[in-house]
C-alpha cells in the first residue's frame, strides 16, 4: 500500500472518542423507578455567580463596552442582590429544593446569599471560583487546585463538601473527569448528552457519575443566545416537561430547569417562571422533586446500574 492510499485509508478510520463511557440506545437501558415509584426526577440548577468589576469573561446584555463594563457588571449583579432573593422566596412558597451551583469567590462578596440557601438544606454545587474564567485553559495542575479550593472552601465555610461540579461556562480540559474523580467529586453537570445518569470511566479507576444537566431548559442559551422572550422561555419548561413526564412512564429520566438570578430574576421574567413551576408542582405525586447530590446517592444503590459500570471498565 502506498502512502496515498495510507493516508486516504486513515480518512476513513473510526473517529476520535474520549473514552469516557460506550454508545447506549435510550430505549436499551435497564428498567428502576425512581423513589415512591416516580417516573421523572426534576431538579432546579440555580446558578449564583460573581465577576470581578473591570476584567474576565461574563454574559452580556448589551454590546460590551471598554472596561470597566458597567452597564454589563452592574446587570449581573442584579442577580446577587435581588434576583437570587426573589427566586428564593419562590421555592419557599412552592416547597422546592434547589441545587445551588455557587462561586466560591461569593464567600468573599456576599455570604449572606449562600448561608440563606444552605439554611434551606439545599445542597451546593462547585462551580469555580468565579464565571470571569474559562476552566479548560487551565494547566493540568492549576485546574487540580481550582477544584481542591472549592471543596475545601465550601467546607469550611458551609459545613459541607461539594459531592458535584459544573465548570465554569461548562469548559474542560482534556483531564476534567480524571481530576474530579480525583479530588473527591462524585459526579458532573458538565455532559448534557443524555436523559438519565451515565458512569464515567476515569484514569484512575474512581467512580464519576455524568448527570444530565441542560443546555436547552436553560435561561442563558435560550434568552441571551436565542433572545427568547421570558413567557416563552417558560412554555418551554412547561413543554419539556410534559413530555418528560409523558416519557417517564416508559423509563426513568431526570430533566434539569437551569436558572440564572441575573436573568429569570427580573420580575418580568420571574412571573412567568412561577407560573411554570406552579404547573409542574401539581404532578407532585408522580414527580421526584430533588437536586443532583440525591440523584447521586439513589443511582450508586442501584444493582441493575453495575452492568453499565462493568462496560464502562472494558472500553
Amino acid at each position: 500500500m502506498t502512502t496515498r492510499d495510507s493516508t486516504i485509508m486513515n480518512a476513513f478510520a473510526p473517529l476520535n472518542t474520549h473514552q469516557r463511557f460506550p454508545y447506549s440506545a435510550i430505549t436499551q437501558r435497564p428498567q428502576y423507578r425512581w423513589p415512591n415509584g416516580a417516573g421523572l426526577a426534576v431538579y432546579i440548577g440555580f446558578n449564583i455567580e460573581h465577576f470581578a468589576f473591570g476584567e474576565g469573561m461574563g454574559a452580556k446584555l448589551g454590546p460590551a463596552c471598554p472596561e470597566p463594563d458597567v452597564l454589563n457588571y452592574a446587570w449581573r449583579e442584579y442577580g446577587n442582590r435581588v434576583g437570587a432573593w426573589r427566586c428564593l422566596e419562590l421555592f419557599d412558597a412552592l416547597g422546592l429544593p434547589a441545587g445551588v451551583l455557587a462561586n466560591t469567590a461569593l464567600y468573599d462578596h456576599c455570604p449572606e446569599l449562600i448561608a440563606a440557601f444552605v439554611a434551606r438544606g439545599d445542597e451546593l454545587i462547585g462551580h469555580g471560583h468565579t464565571n470571569a474564567r474559562q476552566q479548560g485553559t487551565f494547566p493540568e495542575q492549576e485546574e487540580r487546585l481550582l477544584l481542591e479550593h472549592c471543596r475545601e472552601r465550601m467546607l469550611a465555610e458551609s459545613g459541607s463538601a461539594p459531592g458535584g461540579w459544573l465548570s465554569p461556562w461548562i469548559s474542560e480540559s482534556l483531564v476534567t473527569p480524571d481530576l474530579l474523580a480525583e479530588a473527591g467529586y462524585r459526579y458532573t453537570l458538565n455532559w448534557c448528552h443524555d436523559d438519565q445518569p451515565i458512569r464515567m470511566n476515569t484514569r484512575s479507576g474512581k467512580s464519576l457519575w455524568s448527570l444530565p444537566y441542560p443546555q436547552e431548559v436553560n435561561d442563558i442559551p435560550m434568552i441571551i443566545a436565542r433572545q427568547m422572550d421570558g413567557k416563552d422561555f417558560a412554555q418551554l419548561i412547561v413543554d419539556n416537561f410534559d413530555e418528560m413526564l409523558e416519557q417517564s412512564k416508559q423509563q426513568p429520566l431526570v430533566m434539569g430547569i437551569a436558572l440564572h438570578p441575573y436573568l429569570i430574576g427580573q420580575p418580568y421574567r420571574l412571573r412567568h417562571l412561577r407560573a411554570a413551576l406552579t404547573h409542574l408542582t401539581r404532578a407532585r405525586d408522580q414527580v421526584w422533586f430533588t437536586t443532583p447530590g440525591a440523584i447521586c446517592d439513589y443511582v450508586d444503590t442501584l444493582d441493575v446500574l453495575k452492568t453499565n459500570e462493568q462496560l464502562i471498565q472494558h472500553i
